[in-house]
């Protein structure tokens, strides 16, 4: 999807440079900030995990703590992908994009990066062969995970997503949440964001903010589909294990 393009002047390189300094020390700026809230992100206070959530993967069922995969650090990412559905979220499927490669780096520094959906484990195994992703995603049907963690609510009016109250239709909603695991197995929930909380994880995002024309959008993502729908796909995307 193409949006009219804005008209820009056309300077010198002299002015152009001019301009480009002024701007660097906004973005310098900015990065002191956001280094800033990145450090008050951390310093928030924990909550223990008294609930034993359960979860299904390829191996059966395992409980919170083996998501962890031996590390201290566990990021869940929230995937919209609900009961009875063929296919997961185009919007969460594009942050998904990124995660593979992520965690060849994360794995290496004591953080654990999966997703977790409310579908039964079977329901989204085609799906996953589909989209060719590797990063390790379990289901946690029949617990009361996302409802606790703010990403499956009500649509009556009665709910909150995103730190306030919901409106929307959609029962099931994206997010990230972040917990801590102690030697002694002490289990802590450090943070939670959704919605535009979430661009972070978007590194396509970031590509586009320094492209001429930005993300060029109309609304969040309304340009995104799945990746194999694009044209100009390939068939099939490699799938771990084949």
């Amino acid at each position: 999807m193409s949006h009219p393009i804005p008209k820009h002047a056309v300077v010198t390189r002299s002015q152009w440079l001019a301009a480009r300094q002024q701007l660097w020390l906004h973005e310098k700026a900015f990065t002191h900030q956001r280094d800033e809230l990145a450090a008050a992100r951390r310093a928030l206070p924990w909550v223990r995990v008294e609930q034993d959530y359960r979860f299904h993967g390829p191996h059966g069922e395992l409980g919170l703590t083996e998501l962890f995969a031996g590390r201290s650090q566990l990021l869940v990412y929230h995937f919209m992908f609900a009961e009875g559905w063929d296919e997961g979220c185009p919007g969460c499927s594009f942050l998904a994009d990124h995660f593979d490669g992520a965690n060849l780096h994360l794995a290496h520094h004591d953080v654990s990066l999966v997703a977790v959906s409310r579908a039964p484990y079977a329901e989204f195994q085609a799906f996953r062969q589909r989209m060719g992703w590797c990063f390790p995603w379990f289901s946690s049907h029949g617990s009361r995970f996302n409802q606790d963690f703010g990403v499956s609510v009500a649509t009556d009016g009665s709910a909150q997503y995103n730190y306030e109250p919901y409106t929307g239709n959609e029962a099931e909603l994206p997010g990230l949440s972040a917990f801590y695991r102690e030697a002694d197995g002490s289990l802590y929930h450090t943070y939670s964001t959704y919605a535009r909380g979430l661009d972070i994880l978007v590194n396509a995002y970031n590509f586009l903010d320094l492209a001429p024309l930005g993300r060029n959008e109309e609304g969040t993502m309304d340009w995104v589909r799945h990746h194999d729908r694009y044209d100009g796909a390939p068939e099939k995307s490699h799938c771990c294990g084949e």
